[in-house]
């Protein structure tokens, strides 16, 4: 193993319940051998971690979150990245973007570039960048002043929300991009010099979501005895289309005993549960909020039927393929979602979930109803999910494609 692995990932915030996907992938990293930094944008927000967090051995550091919080450590590290000639070919490229994009997120992302280039970047290799949008921005910033490589790892929000000039700018820069849908690969293609993209699925480590012990239930919601497990995974944000599943479910026949859990924070959390209240059904309904990776993983096994009614919001910000998706086919566990985005590349409506279009409410509560009522339907397009993640989807797979990748970067022969 040469000592030229060093890799500084960049990360908008660290640790995060919500990107266990990213997590996931440095802990595979490092068993690869690579030596791992981790660079946050921001300080962690959530109240819990996942097992993996504390499974990971890479250092934290934390760039200044605003620049007047830190205003001397800013000020040093300009002081020293004047004394580079990567600052003085860097800085031009720095104005044309606050030209066009003239905002104070613009220049404090310049300000953690300055920091990360300064502090950090001369101990490592190469820069890994999560997601498209501010951390690559910090990122590619670093790496220009730096005289470092860089690549980046875009998502969802990244892409579809992102200025179109300054993607191709960062495309023309990196070493690489991966994706995760072939929808975000065939856009970033149109834009990004040959082979510059890839696409990469999140793969899911099997090994912490392994096959439930006891057989899917026979609930079909005639009874109260037999009522009918509803869950949703995701944070409470538009594009998860949260409101029009509580639409539906108030639409349900009164002959249909259900019950419904979403776990996931977010800012509209509150409204959707006065939406609740609203339309009648906060009894049947339960938010629990973020909930660490274990007992997600048993609410999926005590659940019948998974829904994420995803859409594209107002800003353009839609889902890939959504991790929690992958989640609950491992758990055996029919899905209803929406033809958007990387989802159908997972869910193949009638044989193992249903899709419908966004927002099309009636259509979702004939959905829910469907799957509900039919337990062999439902079953047999959860055992076809699950053998398709089991043999598709592990993150053992995926992760080959990364490191294959960083090795060209680096140069270096394993």
């Amino acid at each position: 193993m040469s000592s030229e692995n060093r890799i500084a990932v960049v990360l908008k915030g660290y640790p995060r319940l919500s990107e266990t996907f990213i997590a996931q992938e440095i802990l595979e990293l490092e068993r690869a051998g690579f030596e791992i930094s981790i660079i946050s944008l921001r300080h962690p927000t959530d109240k819990h971690t996942h097992p993996v967090h504390a499974e990971i051995k890479a250092p934290k550091h934390y760039l200044p979150e605003y620049i007047y919080q830190e205003l001397f450590r800013v000020w040093w590290a300009k002081i020293n990245c004047t004394l580079k000639s990567g600052f003085w070919k860097t800085l031009p490229v720095f104005m044309h973007d606050f030209i066009r994009d003239p905002s104070a997120n613009r220049i404090r992302r310049w300000g953690q570039a300055m920091v990360l280039a300064h502090e950090y970047a001369g101990n490592h290799d190469h820069i890994y960048a999560h997601f498209l949008h501010t951390p690559c921005s910090v990122a590619r910033y670093a790496a220009l002043i730096s005289g470092k490589s860089f690549s980046i790892s875009a998502h969802a929000k990244d892409i579809w929300t992102s200025p179109e000039w300054e993607m191709r700018e960062k495309l023309e820069d990196c070493d690489w991009l991966v994706t995760c849908t072939e929808g975000g690969a065939d856009y970033l293609n149109s834009l990004a010099p040959d082979g510059r993209v890839h696409l990469v699925y999140h793969g899911l480590d099997l090994s912490r979501f392994p096959p439930r012990e006891k057989k899917p239930s026979n609930n079909d919601g005639k009874t109260k005895a037999k009522t009918v497990n509803l869950v949703t995974v995701g944070r409470a944000v538009s594009k998860k289309g949260i409101d029009s599943l509580l639409k539906a479910l108030a639409k349900l026949p009164d002959d249909l005993h259900w019950h419904w859990t979403h776990i996931g924070g977010g800012p509209l959390k509150g409204e959707l549960e006065a939406l609740a209240i609203s339309l009648g059904i906060a009894e049947q309904c339960d938010f629990k909020g973020a909930l660490p990776q274990s007992e997600v993983l048993e609410t999926y096994r005590n659940s019948d039927l998974f829904i994420l009614p995803s859409r594209i919001d107002e800003s353009g910000d839609r889902d890939g393929l959504p991790n929690v998706i992958v989640e609950a086919q491992s758990q055996a566990m029919a899905v209803i979602s929406t033809n958007i985005s990387g989802i159908p590349e997972l869910i193949q409506s009638g044989t193992n979930g249903l899709l419908i279009q966004p927002d099309k409410i009636d259509d979702l509560a004939i959905a829910i109803k469907t799957l509900s009522r039919d337990v062999k339907l439902r079953n047999q397009m959860g055992k076809v999910g699950e053998e398709r993640v089991r043999s598709e989807f592990s993150h053992k797979q995926t992760i080959g494609d990364i490191i294959s990748l960083l090795n060209k970067s680096l140069k270096v022969e394993r």
